[in-house]
């Protein structure tokens, strides 16, 4: 991962830059880009799409579409799987704000200032989104709802930091935190992984609760049961197993280092 040392100052103008991998989602890939790209945020934005070798014309109608916003449109030579496609959009990001964004509408995109906004002030470093806090607008598919808090738990457990929703896709950054960490989940382990490794630095820590639609597998929703086995190995390994001495790169800010850490 190329690594970069932006970071949010008071008085400076920030970005924000949506990290959008693409697979296979033509059947509402231009409704979902009229929306993002009409998106107003509080900084700067810049769109990264990441096309992950899509087998229907997506990656037509990305390169077709006429962008009002900042946007890099980026491709991988074959399908290496959601992971792998947001590992490369973090790297090659310019904002200094980094947030996770899929290309449907399970979440509601209008929500992402309020994310952002803690870390534009220097509230916090990481920003997640909750689907499970109490607002009252949340419909639950009731096998993705009982897994995502069962995985929940145990990466609570075992990563010692506390959230009601550690699968959520809305997770914002610093950016010179997540281009400082180095990533290796290519498909959907990147939650876990991400979860773990956050979870070991210095830093504050904020949750809102947000909106959730879900779609069903007809509309193309891709995680299936083998993806809850896989996350459930990911939190085991990156919270017991892993080298924590490769969790993060040496450009790493100290500031975001416990002083007792011996992992560095």
């Amino acid at each position: 991962m190329v690594v970069k040392k932006s970071s949010v100052k008071a008085g400076s103008t920030a970005k924000t830059s949506l990290i959008i991998p693409i697979y296979n989602e033509a059947g509402h890939l231009l409704e979902f880009l009229e929306k993002v790209d009409a998106l107003v945020l509080s900084t700067k934005k810049e769109l990264v799409f990441i096309d992950d070798a899509s087998r229907d014309n997506s990656l037509e109608i990305l390169q077709n579409y006429r962008f009002r916003s900042e946007h890099k449109i980026l491709t991988q030579g074959k399908n290496q799987g959601k992971g792998a496609a947001l590992h490369r959009g973090i790297s090659e990001a310019t904002g200094n704000i980094i947030i996770v964004q899929d290309a449907d509408f399970e979440y509601d995109m209008d929500e992402i200032p309020m994310l952002i906004d803690p870390i534009a002030k220097g509230k916090a470093d990481v920003v997640f989104g909750s689907r499970f806090k109490k607002d009252g607008r949340q419909v639950h598919r009731t096998f993705h709802y009982l897994i995502n808090r069962i995985l929940t738990i145990l990466s609570n457990i075992l990563s010692g930091l506390y959230l009601t929703d550690m699968e959520t896709c809305y997770k914002a950054f610093r950016a010179e935190i997540i281009q400082n960490i180095s990533l290796e989940s290519k498909r959907f382990g990147f939650e876990p992984e991400i979860t773990a490794k956050v979870a070991r630095l210095k830093i504050k820590v904020q949750e809102f609760p947000i909106s959730y639609y879900p779609r069903n597998y007809l509309e193309g929703k891709k995680i299936t049961w083998k993806d809850g086995i896989a996350a459930l190995r990911h939190i085991i390994f990156f919270n017991l197993f892993a080298n924590k001495r490769e969790f993060f790169s040496k450009s790493l800010p100290e500031k975001y280092i416990p002083k007792t850490a011996n992992w560095l």
